[in-house]
This record gives structure tokens, sequence and C-alpha cells, in this order.
């Protein structure tokens, strides 16, 4: 039966029509005379099949060897070239790069990086699925997951790629209209945006510069489930909200949205690169280092 023959006696078979006798193939394979032997007789019963006939001087092929030889040349070639492409793809990123990430980070940070990894590396392809479900990478078919924020427990493997600060902020309009409030204490006060999708989205702790900590809890106005909404209604005037810091800093540098409380600060995130499996392909170590050279402090 096909499931019965070891695999690794084909090798051994071709060799042996290729050397022209046992002595030499088996000084070709590094193996005794009498282990060729053993595995072309293996090999045999298990094909159910003759496939050399051999006397004291010749061996010669029979008609079922003939064909089963050709084959194995055939199958042996494929398989050479199977690895060689397998190896030569190692270090060369080709194909298409299949990644998902959050709505907000994809927007801002991820897409541009992709345009300019594009750019770099002609012979890739990408597909990018953003959303704020965290994604099953195996079941989904993902090469790579960006992730910010916490990691939760997983196989994965994960690279840390950097991290954000998170940032109170509101709209100047707002601001003229309700105060700007000095103390965490004095942001009770205020309308707040919350994150829905946060474990405590109206519960923060700051930790002042001499390591104090000051927990305060929120007046909510308003929620959104994801980032970019909770922007949106800050840059509007709805109330004050804790934004990441990419997501701010454009508007912060074009004075669309104040920093309150600088000198405290709230649990900082990270941003993790998580793949399946031990050895990423090419496309995914170089996507995992470019993005890391852009996130990188200037």
């Amino acid at each position: 039966m096909a499931n019965d023959v070891n695999l690794n006696r084909l090798a051994v078979f071709v060799a042996l029509v290729r050397a022209g006798s046992f002595t030499a193939a088996a000084e070709q394979l590094g193996l005794t005379k009498a282990m060729v032997s053993q595995h072309l007789a293996k090999l045999e019963r298990e094909l159910g099949a003759t496939l050399l006939l051999r006397s004291t001087r010749r061996m010669s092929l029979t008609e079922a060897g003939t064909r089963f030889h050709a084959d194995c040349v055939r199958l042996l070639a494929d398989a050479e070239a199977a690895i060689e492409r397998v190896g030569g793809n190692r270090d060369t990123p080709s194909g298409t790069l299949r990644l998902t990430t959050s709505t907000d980070y994809g927007m801002a940070v991820v897409a541009p990086a992709l345009a300019s990894f594009c750019r770099l590396h002609p012979q890739v392809q990408v597909d990018l699925v953003i959303g704020d479900r965290v994604s099953d990478l195996i079941a989904e078919r993902f090469d790579l997951a960006i992730r910010v924020g916490w990691l939760r427990d997983s196989s994965m493997h994960a690279v840390r790629l950097g991290g954000f600060r998170q940032l109170v902020v509101a709209a100047p309009a707002y601001l003229s209209a309700h105060g700007t409030p000095r103390r965490p204490e004095d942001l009770a006060a205020h309308g707040w945006i919350a994150m829905s999708v946060l474990a405590t989205p109206l519960r923060w702790t700051f930790v002042g510069s001499g390591g104090k900590r000051r927990s305060v809890r929120m007046r909510q106005v308003a929620q959104a489930n994801n980032a970019a909404a909770v922007r949106a209604m800050v840059l509007a005037g709805a109330g004050v909200a804790v934004l990441p810091d990419y997501l701010a800093e454009e508007d912060i540098r074009s004075g669309r949205l104040v920093v309150l409380l600088a000198q405290y600060r709230l649990p900082q995130g990270g941003i993790h690169a998580v793949y399946p499996g031990k050895h990423p392909p090419a496309k995914v170590r170089r996507f995992i280092d470019h993005l890391r050279e852009r996130l990188a402090p200037a």
C-alpha cells in the first residue's frame, strides 16, 4: 500500500540506479552495501513489486522498475525545487502580506507604513483588514496583527514595536466655555467622552511627579467604541477625553486640541506585532522591522 512506503527509500533507489552498482551507491550515500541492499528489499516488499533483477555481475531494471524509477526521479526533482523555492524566499519578501489591526491605529499609522513598505518591496502585495475585534490569526489566515494597548494571554509570538502615551485633551472652544482643569479632581466636573471598549472607561488613575496616585471618576456625556470617533467628538467641542498620542499629536501641533494636566501621567500602552509560528516569512519579518524603524524616536 502507498501509505506503507517509506519515501526515504525512493532516494536510495534512484541513487542505486544512477550509480549502477550497490558498491558505488553505498559510497555515494555514505551507507554500507548491506544497508543499500536492505533499503531496496524493503522498498520492493512495501510496493509488492520487483524493481531490480541482480546477479553476481550485473543488475537491470524490471519493466515496473523502469516506470517507477522515472516517477521517482520526477518526484525527487520536484521536492528539491520546492525546497529551493522556500530557501530562496527565506530572505526575499514576496507574496501577499495579510495583516489586521485596530481601526484608529490602522488608519493613522499602519496604512501609511504599508504604503512605504510596498515601495521598498514591490514583490509584496498587501491585504489590510482593520477593525476593533480581536481576530483569530490562524482561523482567518492572517500573517500578522499589529495590536495596540495591553496584550491578552496568547500562544502567538509577539514583538514589542514601541509604546504610546495617553493624553487628556479638549478643544479650545470647550475650554473657553467650561474652564481649564488644573488638577485631576477637576475633571469630575467636566463632560467626559468615554471609550466604551475599555474595562473602566470612566475611572482613570493619574500619577504625579512624586509618584502619588490620584483616581478620578468622570461624568460621562457621550461614549464611542473607537478612538477615532472619540477624537471627532472632542474636536467638535463635546467634552474632555483621553486619546492616544499617535491619534492626537497632529491636532495638538495645529492647535485644534489642547493637552490637559501634562504634569500627570496615565498608564502607557504597548504596540506589538503578533504572528503565528516560530519562523515568520521574510515579508512579515521585514514589515516588523520597517514599522519599528518608523516608530523609533527621531
